[in-house]
């Protein structure tokens, strides 16, 4: 197959970002497809003004500049979005091709997708990474009733379009079920574990906690990611004012940009603990993530408590579980039931804070806890979301797409996963 994949915020290993789209089309290489990968060039630093392309491990990545940071006003994003969608529209259709698959976020991606399956006669395969509209309007991105309205529009009208849709956790492909769409047609492949990349690695910890003077051999809770107004940060500074009390000994490490890292560092200061047991510092490309959550003890995954966020398929979830790292969940859904069934780390949902410290004071200073996590973490990583297992699954729904088949999606990658781990 000839496959023109459309990822606005595509990321290769040496960019700091989610790798999804890198890791699922170069395997699509390795079986033998073409892929053409079209993605925006997000750096302001940029020496080219046009579209230019690169090739990645085998992908024909088709780059065009388009600055965006997670700084942005939403206005500013939402132009972004649209200026992208309008000129890869014509850059999709300057491409054969057999399939066109397009990726959410943001759900602008649709209108290329659409518009160059339409005009090539092909099928287009949807992906959805996020319950858009619904996550933007619960955060109040999108307030103006028109523009909701547009959005709903835009949603059913990707769906309507799709021969399938790949949701990225069971949450999402209710979403798109609701719609009305065939639940028959919807896959639910959700992001996955590098485990070959992601192996813990005794050398590489011991290297990254040598560079730290302040760490040494301290227990260790990271946060790696984005510092939005979604991701609630400031949650590990009240964290680390608790724990200050109880065990001056544990170190946080937050790493990652984003839109509230000032506000997070200046609460952090504010509360005394920043430089005394937290610690930030500037985000990181992918490749180097193994070596953090190798040297980490547990590794934290945070949202804001609202019910849109729930469905979410947070790569640092999948990539802890591939280091063995035990995770801390804040918020509930289908993860923080994984986490709960599997005995994987902490499931905090609405718990006090005082009890969140005590708890990870607790297992931070019980080798036999963290050693049976760990495990658990690994093997759920290797049992349920291998990367080449479900890379297979991915593969194989647009190959069902392109044989009129594409009803076998739901049937290929069900999304069934919270089995209790003695079951």
């Amino acid at each position: 197959m000839k496959i023109i994949y459309l990822h606005q915020y595509f990321n290769t290993p040496s960019m700091s970002g989610g790798t999804r789209s890198y890791e699922m089309a170069r395997r699509l290489v390795a079986a033998g497809h073409e892929v053409h990968m079209i993605t925006s060039f997000r750096d302001e630093e940029c020496d080219e003004n046009d579209w230019f392309t690169t090739n990645e491990a085998g992908i024909n990545v088709h780059w065009l500049p388009v600055p965006y940071t997670n700084k942005l006003s939403y206005q500013k994003r939402i132009k972004a979005f649209f200026s992208f969608a309008y000129k890869a529209m014509s850059k999709a259709k300057s491409i054969d091709g057999d399939v066109i698959f397009a990726t959410s976020t943001p759900l602008t991606i649709a209108l290329p997708g659409v518009f160059a399956a339409k005009s090539k006669n092909i099928p287009m395969v949807f992906e959805v990474r996020d319950l858009w509209p619904e996550l933007p309007i619960a955060i109040g991105a999108l307030q103006n009733p028109v523009t909701r309205w547009l959005a709903y529009k835009l949603e059913k009208w990707a769906y309507t379009h799709s021969e399938a849709v790949i949701a990225l956790s069971p949450g999402m492909k209710e979403g798109v079920v609701k719609t009305g769409y065939p639940a028959s047609n919807v896959a639910v492949i959700p992001n996955s574990s590098d485990n070959k990349e992601f192996l813990y690695s005794e050398t590489a910890a011991a290297e990254f906690r040598a560079k730290r003077s302040w760490l040494g051999d301290r227990p260790l809770l990271v946060y790696t990611g984005t510092f939005g107004k979604i991701n609630g940060v400031a949650y590990m500074v009240e964290l680390a004012q608790a724990l200050l009390v109880i065990n001056p000994e544990i170190r946080i490490l937050l790493v990652g940009s984003g839109f509230d890292k000032e506000l997070v560092e200046q609460r952090a200061q504010e509360c005394g603990v920043l430089g005394v047991n937290l610690f930030m510092e500037s985000r990181l490309p992918k490749k180097e993530m193994p070596a953090l959550l190798s040297a980490a003890n547990m590794s934290a995954c945070l949202f804001v408590d609202m019910p849109e966020m729930q469905p979410n398929s947070a790569n640092k979830f999948f990539d802890a579980l591939a280091s063995g790292t035990p995770v801390l969940l804040n918020y509930g859904g289908w993860m923080h039931e994984l986490v709960q069934n599997h005995e994987c780390g902490l499931a905090m949902w609405r718990k006090p804070i005082t009890d969140v410290a005590n708890t990870v004071a607790d297992v931070l200073s019980n080798p036999q806890w963290l050693n049976e996590a760990s495990n658990a973490a690994r093997a759920l990583a290797e049992q349920e979301f291998d990367r080449d297992k479900l890379a297979l699954q991915f593969m194989s729904v647009i190959e069902a797409a392109v044989e009129n088949k594409a009803a076998l999606a739901a049937s290929i990658a069900p999304g069934e996963y919270n089995v209790k781990a003695d079951d």
